[in-house]
This record gives structure tokens, C-alpha cells and sequence, in this order.
């Protein structure tokens, strides 16, 4: 990642070479003349596959993504010609892949020496697929197009493109249904298949990158309020344990409104792993009408499987998303987390005896994550269209430091950070999204695509939410030392009005039918039903109405809006929420005389 690669030719012939050194996943060879960058290697009687990562002259580093237990020096190496490389075709969407792109569903219970790492499974080389072209034979074709589509794949479209570097006359196409690796049309001479294998480490080319913004919608309102993120952008999300990382990070994959998910399980437990598969297979898709599995990709890669491999399960994710990118779609790639495929670079690193730089990460780390990250980006595709990829990584610090190198790193390089509070997830508050520390680089120019798209007041309200909790926050701190009945009216209807937004906006019940989602509307009327009834709360007290009344006042209507309302019920929230302030003014706006507040 990050290197120059020179493209290998297979048709150099290099013989076979020796491994002379295996530590763990590292394994060292000679013998191997031509040898690239990048380039996998097949080493062992199993096969195991790695990659070339270091060169010096007849002698080369490679880093093993299996097993290697039982190799020893004196085995064999042999060349393979290409990097790694995932096979992108009709049989991604709704499936569960390893750290390799290989289906889990035809592996065994644990993963043995005898599953080969360079080969794709039979089964599905052998499936048939219907191809419906979309194009005719004399078309002139170019690089990108739509050439035809693969029908009942998932619930969105499959569409098959002409390769990147494929552009002519197309002089011939396939009729009925072809396997994976058959030619489907023959393109300037040249025979395109119904799927293609692309190198993980290599970014599929695109036509040029669009500035404008257009927001991602999460359906999780203190994101999409207070921090959000524009399609093709890079988000973070990191916290200690017990946050809810990966329960925020499901609640995205759930609810957000891009076309395809590509979530990756990056060393992560294999049980949460389970829960993400449970959790998308039995949920209705509400824009699709089937199941939420069938637009998602889930790249497993658990804590018990090779430790190299978490390095290549995030080079895949992404690749699986440009994929579905180049075909017009919106995709989102969930990375679970990014530190353990930190981890991961610094156990090999360590291992290769690189120079270690600060907490033992290798000195690349910076641009390690910056590769990554630098993935995502809203695009104008080969063929035309307009897609984006969005990445959204885990940040997982050992012990919540949040001064470690990878979360450090990783604020560097994206749009939006956030933050999750281990006091608030300690307290209940879910999501715990911490608005002191997290932050969206571009909320600004969201503003303005609201303003141009029917919500002109959405800066304003955004900014009027962050300021009432920031001075809620100052003040609750005061209020600790010299008692909340201490303040200032003013300033007590502030501490009020910070524990109504904090309560009922921002807290979200993920198991809820009505909260656990909430549609862009909803969310905006929610937070300007509260700051309408902080604002009359303001002027309750400016009247006179003491500030003991008002904070005694009955406020759970108010707090009860966001579950007692439908997930996209913006009318209902506005109904009730008018109805509200009605009450609470006719109810506390008496005449400012003794008698009325004696």
C-alpha cells in the first residue's frame, strides 16, 4: 500500500524457491528471480498463500496470510504471477466471506490447512448466472459501461461493466446463462467475463472526484444533527470498552440510506459477528422490500483466524465497495475494528524487525491509515455515473486512551470524528456519542445543501443545539459547587434545556420499532420541538414565572415524542410538540402578582 507495483509477467519463469526463515506469519524465501511487489507467493505443500512485502536481490520477505504452522526451511516457493486478488461478480452481495474474499458458507467448522488460500471455491466458479446484455453486437463501447445485468442478485441491480481498461466495438455477446469466469462479450478483441478479479491493494480507477456534498442519512439522530457525514467521506468512531462501538456501528449498517453495505469484522469477536449477520438477515429492508442482507457484504475476519489476513480483510471490504461503486451505487464499507488491523502491522513489523516508532507501531502506520482512508470519495464513474464510497472505521484504544498512536493517526485523515464518552454509555445514554469531542469537518457545507434542499433552518438549529449543550455542560459544573438553585433564571432554564435535548433528542433506543430509527424529518422536528420549549421556557422566566415552577413542570411528554411517534412521523412530532408549548404556557404564564406565585 502506498508503493509503486510493478505489474508482473506470468509468463517470467522463475522456478521454485525455498523458504529459509518462518516467524509466525512472516516467512522469508530465496530462489525467487522477478519476484514484484505485492506479488502472492504459494509456499508449502498446502499452498498457503503470501505476499511479497520486501526484496533484496535473490532473497525476499513474504507475509503469510494462513496458518504456517508446520512449514519449515527447505519447502517450497512458488510464484503466481498477480497480487491478491478478490473475485468481484454476481455472487458478493448477501454472502459471508473471509479476510481472502472466500465464502465461510462452504467452510468447515474451523479452518483447516486443506482450504487453499489462492483458490476461489469450485462451487461457486461453477454457478450459472443469467445475463441480460444491454448493449448489441457493433455498439461502440466504453471503458465502464453497462454492458448488461445479471437479474434476481440480491435486491439491487447487478450490473455487469466493461472492464476499465476495455473500451471498442463490441463484436460479440453471450446469450443464456455463463459461469463466473466465462466471457459474456468480446470487446475490441478482447473476451470480458462475467466477473473479474481485482487486485485488494489497488484502487479501481474512476473518472475524476466531486466536490459537492451530499449527506450520508444514518437514521441516528445525534449524527445526523449535530456531526454528519457527507457520501464518499471518511468518519471514525473511537472508544474504550463498553462503549457501543459495534452496536452504533450496526445501527449504521441498519439504517443508513446507501445502496450497499460492505461491513468488515476486523479481528473482532466471532460472536458479534453473529449478531450483525442475525441482526441483517431478519430485518426487513424498508427501500427494497426484501431483507437487509440481500444489499450487504459481511467480511469476517475474527479475532481466532490468521492474524495477516485482518491486513487484507480491509484492503477487500474497500475493493468490494469500489466494485459496487463503479456501478453506479452508493456504498458504505463498516470497518470493526481498525485497531486490530493496526495490531496486526505492528505484531509483523516486529517480527520483520522493522524499527519500531512510538508504542511499537511501525513508522508506516501514518500512511498505512491515510491508504485506507483515502479510499472513500463521491465520484463521477467510467461510465458516467455519479456513486461514492463512504468509510467508517472503529477505533478501539487499548484502556480508552485516546492519546494512542492509531487514534491520533486516524484523526488526521478524516471528515468526521465520533467520539464515544464512557461516561455517557456507563449512564445508559445510547448512542454515546460524546458532543465535546466529536466533531464533522464539513457540516458547514451541509448546511448549505439543506438550505438548497427544503430545510433553511438546519444550520441554525445545529448550532443553537451544540451551543445549549456546551453551556450546559459549563454550567452543570458550577452548579456542582454552588447548587443549581444558585444560577440565574436564565442560566437554570440552559441546565434544562441541555437534559431535554441530551434526553430527548439525542438519547435513541436501538431496540425500539419507533426509535430506532428516525428519518431525517423526524429528527429535525424533534430538536425543534425541544428548542421551542427551551425558548419558552426563557421567556416564562423573563416574565417573572419562578424557575423552581418551571423545572417542576411535567416534561416527559416532551421526552416520550421520539418513542411515541413513528420512525419517519415528522407531522406528529410537530403536532404534539406546538400542543405542548400551548399547555405549558397557559399553565405557568399567570399574572406576575403575589398572590399568583405567593
Amino acid at each position: 500500500m502506498g508503493r509503486r507495483v510493478r505489474t508482473p509477467d506470468p509468463a517470467e519463469s522463475a522456478g521454485d524457491g525455498r523458504i529459509t526463515r518462518v516467524s509466525g506469519p512472516l516467512v522469508e524465501v530465496s530462489g525467487l528471480p522477478g519476484l514484484s511487489m505485492l506479488e502472492v507467493v504459494n509456499i508449502g505443500p498446502d499452498g498457503i498463500a503470501a505476499q511479497a512485502i520486501a526484496i533484496n536481490g535473490d532473497e525476499a520477505t513474504l507475509q503469510a496470510y494462513e496458518y504456517t504452522g508446520g512449514l519449515k526451511a527447505g519447502d517450497r516457493a512458488e510464484r503466481t504471477g498477480h497480487q491478491l486478488a478478490g473475485l468481484l461478480g454476481p455472487g458478493l452481495l448477501g454472502t459471508v466471506f473471509d479476510g481472502l474474499l472466500r465464502p465461510l458458507s462452504s467452510a468447515p467448522l474451523w479452518l483447516t490447512q486443506e482450504r487453499q488460500s489462492s483458490a476461489e471455491d469450485p462451487a461457486v466458479l461453477e454457478t450459472r448466472w443469467e445475463f441480460a446484455p444491454s448493449v448489441a453486437v457493433g455498439d461502440m463501447v466504453r471503458a465502464g459501461q453497462v454492458l448488461g445485468t445479471v437479474p434476481g442478485v440480491g435486491t439491487i441491480e447487478f450490473r455487469v461493466l466493461a472492464p476499465p481498461s476495455v473500451s471498442g466495438e463490441l463484436t460479440w455477446l453471450a446469450e443464456g446463462k455463463v459461469r463466473p469466469l466465462d466471457p459474456v462479450a468480446r470487446i475490441g478483441g478482447v473476451e470480458v467475463p462475467l466477473a473479474q478479479r481485482w487486485p485488494v491493494h489497488s484502487p479501481r480507477p474512476f473518472g475524476e472526484r466531486i466536490a459537492d456534498v451530499v449527506p450520508l442519512q444514518t437514521g441516528q439522530r445525534v449524527l445526523d444533527l449535530l456531526f454528519p457525514v457527507p457520501r464518499g467521506a471518511a468518519a471514525a468512531v473511537p472508544g474504550g470498552f463498553g462503549t457501543g462501538k459495534t452496536l452504533t456501528l450496526q445501527q449504521i449498517a441498519k439504517w443508513s440510506d446507501a445502496d450497499v453495505i460492505v461491513y468488515v469484522g476486523c479481528g473482532e469477536r466471532g460472536n458479534e459477528m453473529a449478531d450483525v449477520l442475525e441482526g441483517l438477515s431478519g430485518l426487513d429492508d424498508p427501500r427494497t422490500g426484501g431483507k437487509l442482507i440481500d444489499r450487504t457484504v459481511i467480511i469476517a475476519n475474527t479475532s481466532n483466524m490468521p492474524m495477516m489476513a485482518r491486513e487484507a480483510s480491509i484492503a477487500t471490504g474497500v475493493t468490494v465497495a469500489e466494485f459496487f461503486r463503479d456501478m453506479g451505487y452508493d456504498a458504505v464499507v463498516i470497518a470493526d475494528s481498525t485497531s486490530r488491523w493496526a495490531e496486526a502491522l505492528r505484531e509483523f513489523a516486529n517480527r520483520n524487525g522493522d524499527l519500531p516508532a512510538e508504542e511499537g507501531y511501525p513508522a508506516s502506520l501514518a500512511s498505512e491509515l491515510a491508504a485506507f482512508y483515502e479510499r472513500a470519495a463521491r465520484v463521477r464513474t467510467l461510465g458516467g455515473a455519479t456513486a461514492s464510497v463512504t468509510v467508517i472505521g472503529a477505533v478501539s484504544p487499548p484502556g480508552g486512551d485516546m492519546s494512542e498512536p492509531v487514534t491520533t493517526g486516524t484523526q488526521r485523515f478524516v471528515r468526521t470524528l465520533w467520539l464515544l464518552d464512557r461516561d455517557l454509555a456507563y449512564s445508559r445514554h445510547y448512542p454515546a456519542v460524546s458532543w465535546r469531542g466529536s466533531f464533522s469537518r464539513d457540516a458547514e457545507s451541509l448546511g448549505r445543501w439543506y438550505s438548497a434542499h427544503g430545510d433553511p433552518q438546519w444550520t441554525q438549529r445545529r448550532a443553537q443545539a451544540s451551543l445549549l449543550l456546551s453551556e450546559a455542560d459549563r454550567l452543570t459544573a458550577l452548579a456542582e459547587i454552588i447548587g443549581a438553585s444558585s444560577l440565574p433564571g436564565h442560566e437554570q432554564m440552559v441546565l434544562l434545556g441541555g437534559r431535554l435535548i441530551r434526553d430527548g433528542v439525542l438519547l435513541q433506543n436501538a431496540l425500539s420499532p419507533n426509535d430506532g430509527y428516525s428519518s431525517e424529518e423526524k429528527g429535525a422536528a424533534l430538536l425543534q420541538a425541544v428548542l421551542d420549549v427551551v425558548e419558552t421556557c426563557q421567556t416564562l422566566v423573563a416574565r417573572g414565572v419562578p424557575p423552581a415552577d418551571v423545572d417542576r413542570y411535567d416534561f416527559s411528554p416532551i421526552l416520550r415524542l421520539r418513542e411515541d411517534t413513528g420512525p419517519t412521523d415528522a407531522a406528529g412530532v410537530q403536532e404534539r410538540g406546538r400542543a405542548f408549548v400551548r399547555q405549558l404556557t397557559e399553565t405557568l404564564d399567570q399574572p406576575s402578582t403575589g398572590d399568583a406565585h405567593g
